[in-house]
């Protein structure tokens, strides 16, 4: 068994507002969980209005799978149009 976890840093542009800010990464969190079927949270820059840091986790069995799984969470982020990606790091256990 092997567990993957993802810190996803994001920039959101249209956000002028805590609300504005949680309509955003409310929606990506949902997206995310409801595809891949990992687990996502929001894990920091909670007071800040258009940035966010959302942590994600996956088990499997595969490690290829895990990498599979962040990068396409990856792509969906992006083209989602909400928010950018500034940095991610991926820790497999």
């Amino acid at each position: 068994m092997l567990v993957g976890v993802c810190e996803i840093e994001l920039f959101i542009h249209a956000s002028a507002s805590l609300k504005e800010k949680r309509y955003v990464v409310k929606s990506i969190k949902d997206k995310i969980a409801n595809k891949f079927n990992v687990s996502v949270a929001e894990v920091g820059h909670q007071d800040k209005w258009q940035r966010t840091a959302l942590g994600i986790a996956a088990v499997t069995n595969e490690h290829a799978m895990i990498d599979h799984i962040f990068s396409e969470i990856i792509k969906l982020i992006e083209l989602n149009g909400g928010a950018e990606v500034i940095s991610k790091s991926v820790r497999i256990y």
